[in-house]
């Protein structure tokens, strides 16, 4: 079997037009595949930031609540109502609002401003410059340094803003574990300011943001905010309605799978297509191979090794020139949202097998069917 898999690999790789035009195929289905999916990946987190950001094990929200970005506010005995629930360690609030501030230079910019509990602050960044405290201070605000940074004119500590015919004064510099989905700058807050700066509804509370004391308590938990007529669900779960929210409820995410399903029938056409032709033009080899005794199954593993390894190398070429895409994407565009995942890799690792296995049985089919006679006779 040794050397009749040898062959195989000598017939793929002689014919190198074929060969080549193989491997095109493939990796750029497989590219085109990857960097679809990632794409949505990349999506899907940022549209998750605050979730993530924020890192609180529990957020209680209105059953209507879709997205992190589309809060309704509740009214204030939520909280009290919380913090009563036997197995909660801590509750907070957080507010959650769009605002439009004025720059020095006079110009207008869109910002998510996030109120955190005035007390612990709970769910605060990580600082690269300032203090902590002095978001105490009058007009204290926290900037984080994402990829929106710059839209604030890449503001310095002190630099002065008005939100609202408010002043703000920049009070700290932050850094986040991931950013944001819809491009604006994100600053932090006390609640306290935040409800005061920005106008609102008679409810002004977005979240509340809860730390069980076991894990065991987290279902009893659950339970009592539903029986208020609320939501609570897990920082994980919160995740997953968001995902789920723009999956099926966006035309995101029939996008994304209409992407996907072209790539896979470019790939599938130009690899049948291809191998198909590369049987029918070593017809004359493989009925030698079949006159001088190798048995079918002989033949049929020649080909399913020859699509087997121009699949893995085309996946393999493909997944590699989409990382080096997306690398070279984020150094001229840091907000490009893509993310490579094991998942996407595995979707795509499936359908090149598919294309393997349909490539294979094209040429499984004709190769059986040849007779020696035939081969000498012509």
């Amino acid at each position: 079997m040794k050397g009749i898999l040898k062959i195989a690999f000598k017939l793929l790789v002689n014919d190198k037009s074929k060969f080549a035009a193989l491997l095109i195929g493939i990796t750029f289905a497989v590219f085109l595949m990857v960097q679809m999916t990632s794409i949505f990946a990349g999506v899907l987190k940022n549209a998750s930031a605050t979730v993530i950001n924020i890192g609180a094990k529990i957020w209680v929200m209105d059953p209507a609540v879709t997205t992190v970005a589309s809060s309704i506010p509740m009214p204030d005995y939520v909280l009290d109502a919380v913090r009563s629930i036997d197995g909660v360690k801590f509750a907070v609030p957080l507010f959650s609002g769009g605002a439009t501030v004025k720059l020095r230079s006079g110009a207008y910019q869109a910002v998510t401003v996030l109120g955190l509990d005035d007390t612990s602050l709970f769910g605060r960044p990580e600082l690269l410059e300032g203090q902590i405290e002095d978001v105490f201070a009058e007009n204290g605000f926290i900037v984080v340094k994402d990829v929106e940074f710059q839209k604030l004119e890449n503001p310095v500590i002190g630099t002065e803003f008005e939100l609202n015919q408010h002043r703000g004064v920049i009070v700290g510099i932050a850094k986040v574990a991931s950013n944001g989905l819809f491009g604006t700058p994100t600053l932090y807050t006390t609640y306290n300011r935040a409800i005061q700066y920005i106008p609102s509804a008679r409810f002004t509370m977005s979240y509340v943001l809860v730390e069980p004391k076991t894990v065991q308590g987290v279902e009893v938990i659950k339970q009592s905010v539903t029986q208020m007529g609320y939501r609570a669900v897990t920082s994980d779960e919160f995740r997953d309605s968001i995902s789920t929210y723009y999956k099926y409820k966006t035309g995101l995410g029939t996008n994304i799978l209409f992407m996907t399903v072209i790539s896979f029938v470019v790939g599938l056409s130009i690899s049948g297509q291809t191998f198909y032709t590369f049987i029918l033009e070593n017809l004359d080899k493989f009925g030698a191979l079949k006159a001088i005794g190798a048995k079918s199954h002989e033949l049929i593993a020649m080909i399913v090794f020859q699509a087997g390894f121009t699949a893995l190398t085309g996946y393999g070429l493909g997944v590699g020139l989409c990382a080096l895409m997306i690398a070279l994407a984020k150094l001229r565009l840091p907000n490009y949202a893509s993310l490579i995942t094991y998942s996407n890799l595995g979707v795509a690792f499936v359908m090149v097998l598919i294309i393997a296995v349909i490539s294979s049985y094209i040429g499984v089919r004709k190769v059986l069917k040849i007779e020696p006679f035939d081969v000498f006779r012509g």
